[in-house]
């Protein structure tokens, strides 16, 4: 009797596991585009450190994402259980905070560029002064606290995509899914971050190798690939994720809103191969105008509170 209650025990885990690792995999599968985009927004987020705090701010941010989720997790149970059309509502209001955060980086860009672009008034650059101790550590907490916070909105759309497959789900399954897809995506953004900033650390050991012959040559030549590409991938992924942010921004409110998501679905419906990539520029759009719409009620916020504050 006690033998065949294990025997049953043991299916019922076995079952338990075998759907949680297929509704796992198919969650990974739906989540694999916010992924990309939780990439390149978060290694943007690292760049202008210097070399010797790019892990240690890469581990800050991993940390906070996983208090992210341990947040997100539980409430997105909560929420859905309760009152699931909140969800929705709080994950556009997350958009607009993910575009406003998008428009607001382009202008930082483009505002570096332009002071990089001065001269001191006899046609040579201007000279940027050193930065403290003191303000390099307040420049990379405002980097830290920007990285978690945009974080925060990437990981609810995916614990949200998850939810959704999820849904029907026992909840030990729900609760064993959710967690599973949380820190397995944590773990891969943030270890893929790590790779891409100390690339270039990779590349100069390698072009130091003291290996000989053909295999050599090709590992010193593979270094020096790596140091060039670096400093551009950087560059590149800084754009990468500005973009991104616009990308996720737009497609949370875009979805959220019907008569917006049937008329953009209106104008990729001829489109044929190319609706996918022409739904994801419309996204963009949508979230860039919503980023600048956003700025300026908040400056326009910022600005009444000053007065009404004078």
């Amino acid at each position: 009797m006690a033998g065949s209650s294990l025997f049953a025990l043991l299916d019922d885990i076995a079952t338990l596991l075998d759907d949680i690792s297929l509704m796992s995999k198919v969650a990974a599968k739906k989540s694999a585009s916010v992924l990309s985009d939780d990439l390149a927004v978060n290694a943007e987020q690292v760049t202008g450190m210097k070399a010797d705090r790019e892990l240690p701010v890469v581990w800050k941010v991993f940390k906070g994402s996983l208090r992210n989720k341990a947040i997100l997790v539980p409430c997105a149970l909560i929420l859905n259980a309760v009152l699931p059309s909140a969800v929705g509502w709080l994950l556009m209001a997350g958009g607009a905070y993910l575009c406003y955060e998008g428009f607001e980086a382009i202008k930082d860009k483009l505002g570096r560029e332009e002071s990089a672009g001065q001269d001191d008034g006899k046609g040579k650059p201007a000279k940027t002064k050193p930065k403290t101790p003191e303000e390099l550590a307040a420049y990379e907490k405002r980097k830290v606290s920007g990285a978690i916070r945009t974080d925060f909105i990437l990981s609810a759309e995916i614990i949200v995509i998850t939810l959704h497959i999820v849904a029907e789900a026992p909840l030990l399954q729900q609760i064993v899914t959710l967690v599973l897809i949380a820190v397995v995506m944590t773990v891969g953004v943030y270890g893929l971050v790590a790779g891409i900033v100390r690339m270039d650390d990779a590349g100069l050991v390698l072009t130091k190798s003291r290996a000989t012959g053909a295999w050599g040559t090709f590992v010193r030549k593979l270094g020096g690939g790596l140091l060039s590409a670096a400093p551009l991938l950087m560059k590149a992924l800084s754009w990468i994720g500005t973009v991104a942010m616009f990308l996720v921004g737009g497609t949370f409110v875009a979805d959220g809103i019907a008569p917006l998501r049937e008329f953009v679905e209106g104008l990729v419906e001829n489109a044929g191969v190319w609706a996918t990539v022409s739904t994801l520029g419309i996204h963009c759009v949508v979230g860039a105008l919503i980023g600048m719409a956003v700025a300026v009620v908040v400056k326009g916020v910022m600005a009444i509170s000053g007065k009404s504050g004078s």
